[in-house]
């Protein structure tokens, strides 16, 4: 007899609901390989229901003062750090990453509302006294409405984060669909915010997939799309959402350069390549998949250095401590991500060491892949012109500065990149010069905190405004600038009360 699994449903309203969709996608243990729960993917109908709650909660969301918003953030904050090794678990069953790789996953997300804690500040306007003859001017920022986050698989907890703290601090209500594959982190996290004091229908979850996509982008109440994903879905929901009156931000794929000079240490470059280019599978738009040394001396030094280092690393399931990383989300990324291993071999690139067909003793099962190492890259060839998304890293060698400068600022996508160097010249010639959007020194991953913001450049994003920080405060939020004038006394100068007013 078949054991039941679990079901994973939307949170509408104050409560997870079934709706009234029939189709279900099956939700993996990554380690193991079989199917641990099915999630409802979502009718137009099931979102229209959260619509109507998310308009009428919105109403009076807004009209609540930022303090008392801030302090339901201070709430959820509390929460979160409560949960955190119930989150991390539950996230890593779902994903595969290892626990702490999991907790870092919330922790990112947690900086973002402790930045949210702080909206009262953030909210207050301008002002100016006397722009003209009794006349003051000043300006407020207001929510848009109801918005809405679609969210990826490699971090089901930091994006939605990134995303619902600052939209719900500033006034507005909130529709979260997240990724299929590991929906549950999620949905645990509306019922946080609910218990945190946030009213019923401020924050909901809509699970899906496509259909739910183009029903939230052509829902004609939501505002504003934020979304996270591959490019060429990335392109589609900013076109679709654009064409739709809504405001859109549309964060894609990503291949992260880390150029080694050098006089760059080495030992600190692997250790950092270690992690950057294997931790969490790879599964990472901030992952660092390419490295650039400059000159044939560096190339050398740095593959013999990183041989070992990678053939140290530990593959293991999600709950091993012990573990660099784990397995990738399911069988059929797996399976891609070996296809693209075939690819640079087929390309001619030279396969230093292969992570195809790696088993781990009693999950055979699962979806692991090895780490993998190329040496040889060329910039004509696909597998290092897409993103592979996987432990994978590419070494593409650089003649000098210029040619590696070359190499980040060409590329398709613009998200991040990295130099280590001890020449600080060469460091702030890169940064003012590279093509990329974000940028580390001797930092492999450069995500910003969370008051900055987070954005790449060319197709790894769609529209003009990044995410979270004061970016992200200026994406959910319109400004209205009132200018007024207090007369007196009667009701003014009939003659020019047709001429349009200048501040002279």
């Amino acid at each position: 007899m078949a054991t039941a699994v679990r079901e994973i449903s939307h949170f509408i309203g104050n409560a997870a609901t079934a709706g009234t969709g029939t189709r279900r996608s099956d939700v993996f243990d990554p380690n193991t390989g079989k199917v641990q729960a099915q999630v409802t993917l979502g009718a137009q109908a099931d979102l229209d229901a959260a619509m109507a709650l998310a308009v009428k909660a919105q109403i009076g969301w807004a009209a609540t003062n930022p303090q008392r918003r801030a302090r339901v953030m201070f709430n959820f904050k509390a929460l979160i750090e409560k949960h955190m090794d119930e989150l991390a678990h539950l996230l890593s069953s779902e994903h595969g990453k290892v626990i702490a790789d999991s907790k870092g996953d919330i922790q990112r997300g947690l900086e973002v509302i402790e930045f949210a804690c702080g909206i009262p500040h953030v909210l207050k306007g301008e002002y100016t006294q006397g722009a003209g003859p009794g006349i003051d001017v000043y300006s407020m920022r207001q929510p848009l409405g109801v918005v809405a986050g679609i969210t990826p698989f490699n971090f089901p907890a930091m994006i939605p984060m990134w995303m619902f703290g600052i939209a719900i601090a500033v006034g507005n209500a909130f529709i979260l669909k997240p990724s299929e594959r590991d929906p549950s982190v999620p949905v645990r996290l509306a019922e946080l915010m609910l218990e945190a004091g946030l009213p019923e229908g401020v924050l909901q979850v809509v699970q899906g997939d496509k259909e739910m996509v183009d029903a939230i982008l052509d829902h004609p109440e939501i505002k504003a799309v934020s979304f996270v994903g591959s490019s060429d879905i990335a392109h589609y929901v900013y076109r679709r959402g654009v064409e739709a009156g809504k405001r859109v931000q549309a964060m894609g794929g990503a291949k992260n350069h880390g150029i080694v000079m050098p006089d760059a240490d080495l030992d600190q470059v692997v250790n950092d390549l270690a992690g950057a280019a294997f931790g969490s599978a790879g599964e990472r738009c901030m992952a660092l998949p390419v490295v650039v040394p400059v000159g044939e001396k560096t190339a050398i030094a740095l593959r013999e250095k990183l041989i070992p280092a990678i053939d140290a690393l530990r593959v293991g399931v999600s709950t091993d401590n012990d573990a660099h990383y784990g397995p990738v989300v399911t069988a059929a990324h797996k399976a891609k991500i070996e296809s693209y291993i075939q690819m640079g071999v087929d390309e001619g690139a030279e396969l230093v060491v292969d992570g195809r067909g790696f088993s781990l003793q009693g999950h055979e099962d699962g979806f692991f892949v090895g780490p993998t190492l190329f040496d040889r890259v060329t910039p004509q060839m696909r597998s290092y012109q897409e993103e592979i998304f996987g432990p994978v890293l590419q070494m593409v060698r650089a003649d000098g500065f210029e040619d590696a400068l070359k190499l980040a600022s060409d590329h398709q996508y613009g998200n991040g990149v990295a130099i280590f160097t001890r020449n600080g010249h060469a460091a702030r010639e890169f940064a003012a010069r590279v093509n990329v959007g974000m940028v580390g020194i001797n930092v492999p991953i450069p995500v910003p905190v969370a008051y900055h913001s987070f954005g790449g450049w060319k197709r790894s994003a769609f529209g003009d405004t990044n995410q979270h920080g004061m970016e992200g405060v200026k994406f959910f939020t319109k400004v209205k600038t009132i200018t007024q004038r207090w007369p007196d006394g009667g009701v003014g100068d009939a003659a020019n009360a047709f001429v349009i007013p200048t501040m002279g």
